[in-house]
């Protein structure tokens, strides 16, 4: 996760709930990103790719159950569903289109924290445990250390493969080349950020993109693993 504790994006067209749930995530170690129409949550999810996303179901523009269903099209980040009290709300539904969790309004700031550590823990519990994972003509699977493509078995030594693991295994998040560097190398690792440069080269060397993933550049920030 990025920075702090992680990264979570509040969507409630009510300001004065904003700024509460902003004010107590911030205080517990989270950064925030608020959004107070469907629309621009959307907007708001691709830039900023959150780690979490506590979501109102009546919103303007788009409201949040179709908010929901356009997140799990493409996106396992996990989605708490926040609604008021009395409100008309099929709890069944949500979690059947994909939410992990919901909360009544008006609830107690230290009970939305509880739930938001809750639910972040298990995704992060069920992340480790995907070891193989598969994009279009490439497969890379840490328990072995092998990397498939286009039906190949590509050589390549430990970093290159922990790199492309790491890349991938966080596709769309935008790194920089010193979060690489510690996330891969290690905190203590006395080289510079050119490493990474010529890691990437090298893996670009021999993995050329596939259908619908690329390891991109971003310039002026660093690198990602893009899935499409």
């Amino acid at each position: 996760m990025d920075g702090m504790l992680g990264k979570i994006l509040i969507v409630d067209d009510d300001e004065n709930i904003c700024e509460v749930i902003k004010m107590y995530l911030e205080n517990s170690g989270y950064s925030t990103k608020v959004c107070y129409d469907g629309k621009e949550a959307q907007e708001a999810f691709v830039q900023y790719m959150p780690d979490l996303v506590l979501l109102d179901i009546m919103l303007p523009h788009v409201d949040g159950i179709d908010v929901l269903k356009w997140i799990r099209k493409e996106y396992e980040t996990p989605v708490i569903m926040l609604t008021a009290k009395g409100e008309t709300f099929d709890k069944v539904l949500a979690l059947e289109l994909g939410a992990d969790d919901y909360i009544v309004k008006p609830f107690e700031p230290k009970e939305l924290i509880a739930r938001v550590k809750a639910v972040l823990r298990r995704y992060n519990v069920e992340n480790e445990n995907k070891e193989i994972l598969k994009f279009s003509d490439l497969v890379i699977d840490i328990n072995s250390y092998s990397v498939t493509y286009q039906g190949n078995e590509i050589k390549m030594p430990p970093k290159e493969f922990e790199l492309v693991y790491y890349l991938a295994n966080n596709k769309n998040r935008v790194f920089t080349r010193e979060q690489l560097l510690c996330e891969v190398w290690g905190y203590d690792y006395p080289g510079d950020s050119r490493t990474v440069d010529v890691h990437i080269k090298r893996l670009r060397e021999k993995l050329q993109g596939g259908a619908n993933w690329q390891i991109e550049t971003v310039w002026g920030v660093g690198y990602k693993f893009e899935v499409k």
